[in-house]
């Protein structure tokens, strides 16, 4: 191909290509989550991206997220907490998002598993790869819908809560 050819052709590519995302949107420039953590009663109101991660942030969504029965903090997954984040975004507005469960330690989640609570042994809880959520207003099928429409990690439906994880992508 001469090169003359291949500029037409890539000048008429590049005016297919919309405009507006070749421009950074607003969520790149930053994300933010209004949290409530059911465990501890605390809120957290937190911008953890701003053109980059902000890695204080980050650490204080680790310290929030941690094991409610053992204070154990474990790095949280920065994807599924953007899986939250996209989630919200697709909701609209600034929603207070009420985590039901974020780190889980083996110890607690042993515990749960002996009474009964049907988790499981190896629950991605206990990797910090894993959230359960609600948010008040929004119905549990609409924030399961919503969240199995990014095709991104298991999504689970329970009568209380929505769980989400980064592990590999299935439902329930």
């Amino acid at each position: 191909m001469r090169r003359r050819t291949f500029l037409k052709a890539m000048s008429a590519l590049i005016g297919l290509y919309p405009i507006n995302t070749l421009a950074k949107s607003k969520d790149e420039e930053e994300r933010a989550l209004s949290l409530y953590n059911t465990h501890t009663g605390e809120p957290l109101d937190i911008v953890y991206f701003k053109g980059g991660y902000i890695g204080d942030s980050l650490k204080r969504l680790n310290e929030f997220l941690r094991c409610p029965y053992t204070n154990e903090v474990k790095e949280i997954s920065v994807e599924v907490i953007d899986l939250l984040f996209r989630i919200k975004t697709r909701i609209g507005g600034n929603p207070l998002i009420e985590i039901i469960s974020g780190y889980r330690s083996p110890l607690y989640n042993e515990y749960l598993r002996s009474i009964g609570r049907g988790v499981s042994r190896n629950s991605l809880h206990t990797k910090g790869l894993a959230i359960d959520f609600i948010i008040k207003g929004v119905g549990i099928g609409k924030l399961y819908s919503i969240a199995r429409s990014f095709e991104m990690g298991g999504v689970g439906r329970y009568p209380d809560f929505v769980h989400i994880d980064v592990g590999p992508v299935r439902h329930w």
